[in-house]
């Protein structure tokens, strides 16, 4: 009896070790199904718009998540900041802008010279697996695409620098599979415009910089056109067929005086971009003549805080805040 008993138990025994057996190599087997299916998922590369040479949009093959990245305009490393990928930044043109000193101070990061002229040597050097470029840069888009694939992005003048950071912010994130991110970056940015232009509702503005002693007028084409396209104050300062984008209009003070806008909105493009022994913008506007508008006699010609965000950066998400910064703490 006491045989037949252990005999019993001995089978038992086997037969729930083999079970056991079984059930982990079916675990083991459906781990390694997992992870092959994770890898067949994940791509070696994907495919984005970006624009080219010509600076028309079109479909560009970037690798997928990326490793080595070389930056070569400040409102990409803005959004890859934002992202949290900026340590896989190799290498990075110069800049002054604060908030992103600690990569061009980084005595890792490789210097790939400035936004408008890249050290092509540099670049090849840091080996990057991609490039992001500005407009700045369209010229070398074809002999920096020998080096990497190039992402070049751009502020579009028609959707408006909002929705412009939006689009290019959701590019870049799909780069790296962080497109879930993108809507906590832009949460309130639609509120902020909205509180402006509230204000601006039914006011006038001229938009302009100040360079080399001079005031350009600016529309809503170009540099600053936030002001005028989004947040909707009137720019009466051009015809709106005519081309500002680049550095604007020269314009005389008569012009300024004729116009009587209630507001005058001053971006500093000599402070932006640190040129030696300028005028400040301050003194080049509080002359007889603008001094006699109603826009200064009420307080109301606005200088924009941060120059060099609004000139080299505008784009960012971290400058589109400083932008409306500037504006808020004025305006409302």
């Amino acid at each position: 009896m006491k045989k037949r008993l252990l005999t019993l138990i001995l089978s038992a025994a086997m037969v729930f070790s083999l079970a056991a057996c079984s059930g982990s190599s079916d675990s083991a087997s459906g781990n390694a199904s997992e992870a092959e299916a994770a890898a067949e998922e994940t791509p070696d590369t994907v495919t984005i718009q970006s624009r080219n040479a010509e600076g028309e949009i079109t479909d560009v093959e970037v690798p997928y998540d990326p490793q080595r990245i070389a930056i070569l305009d400040m409102a990409c490393l803005d959004i890859l900041d934002n992202l949290g990928v900026g340590d896989r930044v190799v290498g990075s043109a110069s800049t002054s802008l604060d908030y992103l000193q600690d990569y061009v101070t980084n005595e890792e990061t490789v210097n790939l010279g400035t936004i408008k002229e890249a050290d092509m040597e540099a670049v090849m050097e840091c080996e990057p697996d991609i490039i992001f470029i500005g407009g700045r840069l369209s010229s070398s888009y074809d002999a920096l695409s020998e080096i990497a694939p190039v992402v070049y992005l751009a502020t579009d003048s028609e959707a408006g620098v909002v929705e412009s950071v939006r689009t290019n912010a959701s590019t870049i994130a799909s780069i790296f599979g962080l497109e879930d991110q993108v809507d906590s970056l832009m949460a309130d940015f639609d509120s902020r415009i909205a509180a402006l232009s509230e204000f601006a509702e039914g006011k006038t503005a001229i938009v302009g910089m100040c360079t080399s002693g001079s005031f350009n007028v600016l529309g809503n084409d170009g540099r600053c056109s936030i002001i005028g396209k989004e947040i909707g104050f009137e720019n009466i300062g051009v015809d709106a067929n005519i081309d500002t984008a680049t550095h604007g209009n020269e314009a005389s003070f008569e012009f300024i005086v004729e116009k009587n806008p209630d507001y005058i909105f001053v971006m500093d493009r000599d402070a932006a971009i640190g040129t030696d022994g300028a005028q400040l913008a301050q003194d080049i506007m509080e002359n007889e003549l603008v001094m006699g508008t109603d826009a200064y006699k009420n307080g109301n010609v606005v200088y924009l805080a941060h120059p060099a965000v609004w000139y080299t950066a505008e784009g960012g998400v971290t400058a589109l805040d400083l932008m409306l910064q500037d504006l808020e703490s004025e305006l409302l």
